[in-house]
């Protein structure tokens, strides 16, 4: 089932290129209002910007619900994978601790040395 709508999704996908790349701008009105190209379409001088606006509109539907259909069956498929988390290993306990200084304890001072660099204990 999943085949055959990625299959659709394709086909919907390389018919709505080729539909959009195939359909004439809007500056070449002009040009067909003075006689140039108007009796060399198939469809009519009309009939071809409204046929091909329908046909993009309805691979763009079919490519619209084949979208949902695939995410919709990949939400399913992720739903039923059991024991996904048993992979994830365990975070290891630290045993080792540190003691934080408690508020309002004064510093060690440290031992005087002839150093200029500053201490930093």
């Amino acid at each position: 089932m999943e085949a055959l709508i990625l299959v659709l999704h394709i086909l919907a996908a390389v018919v709505i290129i080729t539909l959009v790349l195939l359909q004439q701008g809007k500056g070449a009105d002009a040009g067909a209002s003075f006689g140039g190209g108007a009796s060399q379409t198939v469809f009519g001088g009309q009939g071809s910007g409204s046929f091909f606006g329908k046909m993009t509109a309805l691979f763009a539907l079919i490519f619209f619900v084949t979208s949902f259909s695939l995410a919709y069956l990949a939400s399913q498929q992720a739903k039923n994978i059991s024991g996904a988390a048993d992979l994830v290993p365990a975070a290891s306990h630290v045993s080792d601790s540190v003691d934080m200084p408690k508020l309002g304890e004064s510093k060690k001072k440290a031992p005087e040395s002839k150093s200029d660099l500053p201490s930093t204990n």
